[in-house]
């Protein structure tokens, strides 16, 4: 039945977006040639018959170039800004094409204001038409209509992730029915799904056809199967997708390479080992480093005074701490404690006594570690990136927390997305880690500008810096 439903649903969101296609082309023309301010001299040049003429060639070329960027299949689990992004891509490519044909049609009276009329109200009315009818079907299965009824194949902590996100997001509109499995017991029951029998089992249930999908989620220990699962799922007609059980190992969007049709994954793809992301990163930490120094420059005088008159010893704390490709570099802060022996072997705590009254306020506001633009300069560190440690915490880590060292493939920040993401202090490591991971293999330069800009209107004030 679901199958069928998305037959309709297909062709009525085809027809939809003819019609919006030719309404935001007659709109366009409307607009270009009726409005006071966008008449000209040339105007009205070409007859109204040939700019309606051009109808022909854009309702089924949009159609055709929806389909095949497909705009067409079904994306319960897909985020709203990436449809919008698919939506904005597609219509440019669209009205690129369009502009070419016209070129060599020789039609240059073609009024091109039109033409970038036309594309701003076609992607505008695509997008809300695209959102309200996103928002209804969810709508709707939020109240258990139009669901999608899945078997998974597959005891694992992917099965369980699986569950887990299904549960958490009704208005993708999954049901998980039960779960196969030749090593957990018949009965086991994990937030609500049942394993109900044997891998076997598939051979009686698939010619039922009561299934929309299959989800392969076989723990590791099990991959010798897969193939044999796949090729009887395959010859049922169920939609099957796999759901490796190695999330801990292969991030969420691996790299992958094609070596003469040998598919190759690499472990994990850190964009800032591409030469012209490096450029760019080097480029803003010098330019944001120099900018850091002049503006902060009096805090940085009120620091120096404040340290001098309160307690003896250095005004800048050097410490060694682990930096890019695990090499150690000597990071410098602003002295916030009391001169003492073991200032070195252990973290600061709550109430810590080893801190002066200077250096709680320069610690709550951050203006501590300003000194750091002196590492950016000279290239040990980064305005952006995840945080240094001393090297023996770092041996401990690598023991302790899976992936700890991979934050070390990227050069350490002044402030990161686990700081503004209120991961500071006495909090997580094993969270902290988390967030680090995500902002190296998700780095952009906005991403970046992000990071800073939420630095600095919530980042400098934190209850978790002691």
């Amino acid at each position: 039945m679901i199958k069928d439903n998305q037959k309709v649903f297909n062709r009525i969101h085809i027809l939809l977006d003819a019609i919006i296609v030719a309404c935001s082309y007659y709109l366009a023309w409307l607009v270009k040639f009726n409005l006071p301010f966008f008449i000209d001299d040339d105007a009205g040049v070409l007859p109204t018959s040939t700019y309606m003429s051009a109808l022909y060639l854009l309702v089924p070329g949009y159609v055709f170039l929806y389909n095949f960027f497909n705009m067409y299949t079904p994306k319960r689990a897909t985020r709203r800004k990436y449809e919008i992004i698919s939506i904005i891509q597609t219509n440019t490519i669209g009205i690129l094409f369009f502009m070419v044909v016209l070129f060599i049609l020789k039609q240059e009276d073609f009024s091109r204001q039109m033409i970038f009329i036309f594309y701003i109200l076609n992607t505008t009315l695509s997008t809300l038409v695209r959102s309200f009818l996103r928002s209804t079907l969810q709508f709707f299965r939020r109240r258990r209509y139009n669901l999608r009824y899945i078997l998974l194949v597959g005891y694992s902590r992917a099965a369980e992730e699986y569950i887990t996100r299904i549960n958490q997001n009704p208005q993708w509109g999954y049901v998980a029915r039960a779960i196969l499995d030749d090593s957990v017991p018949r009965g086991t029951m994990y937030k609500g799904v049942k394993v109900v029998g044997r891998i076997e089992n598939l051979l009686y249930i698939l010619p039922e056809n009561k299934l929309d999908e299959i989800a392969i989620t076989l723990s590791l220990s099990d991959y010798d199967q897969l193939e044999r699962i796949i090729d009887l799922c395959e010859k049922s007609g169920v939609h099957t997708k796999f759901i490796p059980d190695y999330n801990a190992l292969v991030p969420s969007r691996p790299y992958t390479e094609d070596l003469m049709g040998l598919p190759v994954i690499n472990i994990r793809y850190v964009p800032l080992t591409n030469k012209l992301n490096w450029l760019i990163k080097r480029f803003v930490d010098v330019i944001g480093a120099i900018v850091g120094l002049i503006v902060f420059s009096p805090f940085m005088l009120a620091a120096v005074i404040g340290i001098r008159l309160t307690s003896r010893g250095p005004i800048i704390f050097k410490q060694e701490r682990v930096g890019l490709q695990n090499k150690p570099f000597h990071i410098y802060k602003f002295r916030t404690m009391e001169m003492k022996k073991d200032n070195t072997r252990s973290w600061t705590i709550k109430d810590d006594p080893r801190v002066t009254k200077i250096g709680k306020i320069l610690r709550s506001t951050s203006i501590d570690e300003v000194p750091q633009f002196f590492n950016i300069l000279i290239g040990e560190m980064s305005l952006v990136g995840p945080r240094p440690e001393q090297s023996m915490f770092v041996e401990q880590f690598k023991e302790e927390i899976p992936r700890y060292m991979i934050k070390h493939q990227v050069r350490p920040g002044l402030t990161g997305w686990a700081q503004i993401n209120g991961l500071r202090g006495d909090t997580s490591i094993r969270k902290r880690i988390e967030y680090d991971i995500f902002y190296i293999e998700n780095w952009t330069f906005f991403f970046d500008v992000k990071i800073i800009l939420m630095t600095i209107f919530k980042g400098f004030i934190s209850k978790n810096a002691y």
